[in-house]
């Protein structure tokens, strides 16, 4: 089983993209993003994990994915196949995407 890692210095790149939604549309937006990411997002080249939470007061959606590099993310974001799914959940609600690199992380002492 394959777990989502964060570290720092690690060379790879995050995408995150927050959706505010509607409550009402949390659950359909959740569901567009995880097929997607399901079909298609996993299977490209570079694509190292993709995850999907959902805010506990329904008012949000986060997709957060690790890729090998931004190119990769480039690629994936040029697919048709992608571009449906991202269509899709822009109409359930308002995106705002953004890549990042791991700055630092921290785990509380053993």
């Amino acid at each position: 089983m394959s777990e989502t890692i964060i570290r720092a210095g690690d060379g790879t790149f995050t995408m995150v993209n927050v959706f505010q939604v509607e409550p009402d549309k949390q659950q359909e937006l959740a569901e567009v993003l995880t097929e997607s990411a399901d079909r298609f997002i996993r299977h490209r080249p570079g694509c190292i994990s993709v995850n999907i939470l959902t805010s506990l007061d329904g008012s949000r959606v986060t997709y957060l994915a690790q890729w090998q590099s931004k190119r990769d993310i480039k690629a994936t974001m040029s697919d048709p196949d992608v571009q449906v799914g991202r269509d899709k959940a822009a109409k359930l609600a308002k995106p705002d995407p953004h890549a990042y690199t791991v700055f630092s992380v921290h785990h509380p002492e053993s």
